[in-house]
Formats: C-alpha cells, structure tokens, sequence
C-alpha cells in the first residue's frame, strides 16, 4: 500500500510538472504576441512620423484629432500607406501560414503556386491590350495608369485562373499536396512566359507600365483599397482561426486528421480558395510583393512552435510588422526617392530565408 502511495504520489507529481510546463509555454506565447503587437504599434506610429517632412508625435495627435496643417498629409497620405502595409502584411502571412500547412510544404507561397504571375498576366493584358496604362512625357517620362480599377480587376482573374486551374487538376486527378506545388511552379512558369510574349510585341511604354506594376508598392493604396483588403482579410482570419485544430490535426497526418472527424479533401480545398482569394487581392491592388508570406510563419514557428492557435494570429502580426518595416526601409533609405517596397522585402526576405536553411540543417 505504501508503494503504490508513493506511486500515486510521483504520478501526480510527474502530472502537476507537465501542467506548470504547459501552462508556462502558453504565457510565454501569449507575452510574444503582446510583445510583437507593442512593437507593430511602435513601428507604426514611427512610420506615420517619418517622411520628406517630419512630424513629431504630439503633432500627431493633434493632426488626427484636432486638425492642423498635417492633417491632410496623414489622412490622405501616410495613414493609408502605413494601413495598407499592416493589412497586406497580415494577409499575406495569414495565407503563406495555412498553405505550408494544407501543402505540407515549407515553400509554399504565392509564387510557389502561380498566383503572383497569373496576377502579372491580368495586369499586363489591361495594360496592353485594353490601354489601361500609359506614359505620359513632361521633361521626364513616367508611367500613369488611366483605369487602375480595371487593371486590378485584371490581375485579379489572372490569380484566380491560376488558382482555379490548380484546383482542378487537384480534383480531377486527386493530386497530392507536394504534386500541387509542382503544378503552380509548371502554372507559373507558364503564365511567366505568356506575359513575356504580349510584351514583345507591345509598344515600350506598354511595357514600362507593366513592369512598374510589378513593383509591390504600398503607395497604390487608398482608403477603398484598404477597405476591400480589411474585409478579405478578417473574412478569411475568422474561418482560419475556427480550424486551427483542424490544422493541428494535419500536422499528425491526414489519417490522424480523418480519425478525428476532420474532412481534409474540403478543408485543403476551402483553405486553398481563400488563400487565393486574399493573395489575389493584395496582388491586385499592390503588386507583387515578395518573401512577406513565407518568411513570416518560419520566423514565427522557430519561437512558439507548430501550435496553430498561436501561429496563425502570430503570423498575421509579424507578416503586418516585416511589410511595415521595409515600406519604411523604402521610404527613408533614399529619401526623399521613394523605393517600391517589393524590392526590399526581397532584400530582406533572402537572407534570412537562407539563414532559416541553414540554421534548420545544422539542427
């Protein structure tokens, strides 16, 4: 009797470790979220300061609330700016999280699956062949596009024909996760080499507007952009969110995940189609803009884990804070140049990509 006291005894003690452990992880997750979003309103507020005039915080909230001479600077110019990159940023570190999930695949991206280069084909057959973008020449040429709604309608089709051709082959054929991939890179590609086409026979200030709108840039958005990309996104994070033990469960398997009453042909599907749809339209609206969807949830799972009750709202955070940094890497690094942001999220995100590689191996 006296051993199996002591038995019960180690046991509970064993029980109450393991529960102290959990319970310290959770706190720990829960402080990096708060951590992250101090340091997202940071950054935020930083970014709304900083510019060809500077502007100091009280000025701020003077200008936001009291109305001043910078008011219209920061309603019309950097309030959307900075907005826009938050929104975009969230969305897509929303999307590249949940497709390394359903796609069992660390690459798993906008470009890995062809959305961006649908996205670039739409743009450039508004562009070309309906006049939706132009040069225009004062002293400088420089680029205008006359109907940029249409242009955006545009490279959205193009995503989602990228994304409906890709889902058709998955239900047609029943493909594989990894052989989904596969399929985006040869879809990619092929959309890549249909945009180069209409471009050598288009005239060269056709060409220009295309290629500028392949910049990511956060300046394109504005007020209804931003609008547009909110709904999208909150949409999308509601229904992600509600299945995060449903991705939890796929990271046992699929088996493990059909046991436990998880319909993973729907729920690959579904996933697949709104990542699709909040990529196409942060696309649409600004560019192609590399590296924010896969970096986040590496960086993001090196510290808290698989956990997808944490990751998911932690990758839209830290997609939100990567995006908000490089616009004002791009803001200030040439001031008062302005660089499309898309450049230097692809500065950044390759190293620390490479960085992630190589530390991954040598653990």
């Amino acid at each position: 009797m006296e051993k199996l006291s002591l038995q019960a005894q180690e046991s509970q003690l064993n029980k109450n470790r393991i529960v102290k452990r959990y319970q310290k992880s959770i706190f720990y997750k829960i402080l990096s979220g708060l951590l992250l979003i101090a340091i997202l309103l940071s950054v935020f507020i930083y970014s709304l300061s900083s510019g060809s005039i500077k502007i100091s915080f009280i000025e701020i909230l003077k200008a936001l609330f009291a109305g001043n001479e910078n008011s219209y600077i920061l309603y019309n110019i950097r309030l959307p700016r900075s907005i826009g990159a938050i929104l975009a940023g969230a969305s897509l570190g929303l999307a590249g999280c949940v497709m390394q999930n359903i796609l069992k695949n660390p690459l798993a991206s906008p470009f890995t699956l062809g959305i961006s280069h649908g996205a670039a084909f739409g743009a450039a057959m508004a562009i070309i062949f309906f006049n939706a973008g132009t040069a225009h020449s004062f002293g400088n040429e420089s680029v205008t596009f006359f109907n940029s709604y249409f242009v955006a309608i545009s490279a959205f089709v193009g995503a989602i024909l990228s994304t409906i051709i890709i889902l058709g082959l998955s239900l047609y054929k029943n493909i594989s996760p990894e052989a989904v991939v596969l399929s985006g890179v040869a879809i990619g590609s092929l959309f890549n080499a249909a945009t180069m086409f209409i471009q050598y026979f288009a005239a060269d200030f056709q060409v220009s507007a295309t290629i500028f709108w392949t910049f990511g840039d956060i300046g394109k958005a504005g007020w209804s952009e931003n609008a547009i990309i909110a709904i999208a996104f909150m949409l999308s994070f509601i229904w992600f969110y509600f299945q995060r033990w449903s991705f939890n469960s796929l990271l046992w398997g699929n088996e493990t995940a059909k046991s436990l009453g998880v319909s993973v042909t729907s729920l690959r599907l579904i996933s697949m189609l709104l990542c699709a749809i909040l990529i196409s339209i942060c696309t649409a609206f600004l560019g192609i803009i590399g590296f924010v969807g896969l970096i986040s949830p590496h960086i993001v799972r090196m510290f808290i884990g698989t956990d997808y009750r944490f990751l998911i709202p932690l990758s839209t955070i830290f997609g939100s804070l990567l995006l908000l940094i490089s616009d004002l890497i791009a803001k200030t690094i040439l001031d008062p140049v302005i660089l499309p942001v898309g450049i230097i999220t692809s500065l950044l995100g390759a190293p620390l990509f490479f960085y992630m590689l190589i530390k991954r191996r040598r653990v």
